[in-house]
């Protein structure tokens, strides 16, 4: 039988390999598996080698603030949020709405509510009222999770048949719940029963770009499990301090900034801006030695504009997604810090399908080849 830390050290062995890894892998058998339980909470926050590293680092650009939270804390942490969940009386097969930025609350409530069984809907907190309206009602949220600044959009909205529970308030709100609350639970969390791998766990909505959103549901072995095709296109190593630019409600954050980084060990390395400042950033992956670093097109092309050789990074891998990126791109990155962008391509109904993962040749314009996991057609 093969396990997911089996598949998970397969991948990172042969990580350079990549005809060894696309010919040999093989994805762990669809057993009951909750990866926040029995991944997360029993290895990388039970295991001496990696429960006080650094799971979670948060910079705050506009407040000059740091938040570093270790595998070990990060495990307590949720075991108080799922709790306090299940005491306002969300279960198993309940759907969440989560409408939050990159604040610690949203990895928190991600693994609470694997631990509980609920289905999580990551949304965008750019949702107009109408939009949220859409989440709510074909989402069937039975609680929802957001941020004091999207407090006002559910006036009129009406608060019937779901819980509201608002992070970091300055002030009370009427209907609302503090998230703050959970603190006063317990820190350790009994499972009520076994989860099944094809158990329903995420529920995600499409942008949209050509009709109205669709609904694209996943279970606790397909992104979980799945993901371990995008840890090795990332290239991720235990140990590592992994940034990737994408926005939380939308399933490259899912990608590359929860599953991948700790299927592998490494940290989740965010910087959030109050506007995105291409110079400011690229000093912050430098004094913070972030080490594998993927962001789309629109960014790597604000990155050239500066002067990418001055900035003395300790990045090993770098990596593009969302378009093909031009040679001018690839090339100026190349001759400032001696990487090439490696490509890579998936979908929200999918994790990483094919890549340019570590070790491959890059062939400019190509999004690379089938991952392992995925068969070649």
């Amino acid at each position: 039988m093969t396990t997911f830390q089996d598949a998970r050290a397969f991948l990172l062995k042969h990580r350079n390999n990549y005809d060894k890894a696309v010919k040999d892998f093989r994805w762990p058998d669809a057993v009951p598996f909750n990866w926040a339980l029995d991944w997360f909470d029993a290895s990388l926050a039970a295991d001496p080698e990696s429960r006080d590293r650094t799971a979670l680092w948060i910079v705050d650009a506009a407040t000059n603030t740091e938040t570093k939270l270790s595998f070990a804390a990060m495990s307590r942490r949720s075991n108080q949020t799922a709790n306090f969940l299940r005491d306002l009386g969300l279960k198993r097969g309940d759907h969440l709405l989560l409408l939050l930025g990159n604040v610690v609350p949203l990895w928190e409530t991600m693994l609470a509510a694997m631990k509980l069984g609920v289905i999580t809907i990551p949304a965008t907190t750019l949702l107009t009222g109408d939009e949220l309206r859409d989440r709510l009602d074909r989402g069937k949220a039975k609680v929802v999770v957001a941020t004091q600044d999207q407090v006002a959009k559910f006036e009129g909205l009406g608060g019937e048949g779901f819980t509201k529970i608002v992070v970091a308030a300055t002030s009370d709100h009427k209907g609302w719940r503090r998230y703050e609350d959970a603190a006063n639970y317990p820190d350790t969390f009994t499972s009520d029963g076994p989860t099944g791998a094809h158990d329903p766990m995420l529920l995600y909505f499409t942008s949209g770009t050509t009709a109205k959103p669709k609904l694209v549901l996943h279970s606790h072995r397909s992104y979980p499990v799945g993901s371990l095709s995008t840890m090795y296109w990332l290239g991720l190593q235990p140990g590592d301090v992994h940034l990737n630019i994408s926005s939380p409600g939308w399933a490259k954050h899912a990608w590359s900034c929860f599953y991948s980084p700790w299927n592998a060990g490494a940290t989740i390395f965010i910087c959030n801006q109050p506007r995105f400042d291409a110079k400011g950033l690229l000093a912050t992956v430098a004094r913070c030695g972030v080490t594998t670093l993927c962001a789309p097109p629109t960014v790597w092309r604000l990155f050239i504009q500066e002067r990418l050789a001055d900035y003395k990074v300790s990045v090993r891998e770098v990596c593009g997604a969302g378009e093909p990126l031009n040679p001018e791109v690839i090339d100026q990155v190349k001759a400032a810090w001696g990487l090439t962008i490696r490509d890579g391509y998936g979908q929200t109904e999918t994790t990483a399908l094919a890549g340019n993962s570590p070790g491959q040749k890059v062939k400019v314009g190509s999004m690379g080849r089938p991952l392992p996991g995925y068969m070649r057609v």
